[in-house]
């Protein structure tokens, strides 16, 4: 379901948003040019794989002198999206909102936006975006070419294939 709302905001919705951010529950929320899309916390099938894409890309992150992140704001304050992890060049201080990632990683959830996001994550600079999806087990690279993100078969910067980490991750259990 998707709600806008359109012209000042109600201060019904502003105390929402205010509870919201009091209680830690707008960690996955985001703004797009804008527009403040409240995003509710992800499937239970999330957690699971993004457990183990922690221990399997953290790893190859450290081989490849990338520091890496769990969930983050990529962007600015008024202009952000927030990927499931993020790995950022050697060096980068970690900051409230990071201008770029070297690689983000999107954990789809059923309804979630993460394919949208391909237009921003190529504006700000971003070099790979995996995509992983528990509900349809798969694995995508996308590596940035000249008008967009193209799909690979592996990443550059972490050095796996997208069949390699497909095989590793303990997939669970459909609903």
């Amino acid at each position: 379901m998707r709600t806008v709302l359109v012209g000042e905001l109600p201060p019904e919705v502003h105390d929402l948003l205010e509870r919201r951010r009091a209680l830690g529950q707008d960690l996955f929320d985001e703004v797009w040019e804008g527009e403040y899309h409240m995003v509710p916390a992800p499937h239970g099938q999330h957690g699971h794989v993004d457990h183990q894409l922690v221990r399997i890309l953290g790893a190859r992150a450290d081989c490849a002198r990338l520091r890496g992140s769990g969930v983050c704001n990529i962007g600015e304050p008024d202009n952000y999206r927030v990927p499931d992890q993020a790995y950022f060049a050697e060096g980068t201080r970690p900051r409230t909102f990071n201008p770029t990632a070297e690689v983000v990683v999107e954990i789809v959830s059923p309804g979630d936006e993460s394919r949208d996001k391909f237009g921003f994550y190529f504006q700000v600079g971003v070099k790979e975006v995996l995509i992983v999806d528990p509900g349809s087990r798969t694995v995508e690279w996308f590596a940035r070419a000249s008008a967009g993100f193209r799909p690979v078969d592996r990443s550059d910067l972490l050095g796996v294939s997208a069949a390699e980490l497909a095989d590793r991750i303990d997939w669970p259990e459909t609903e």
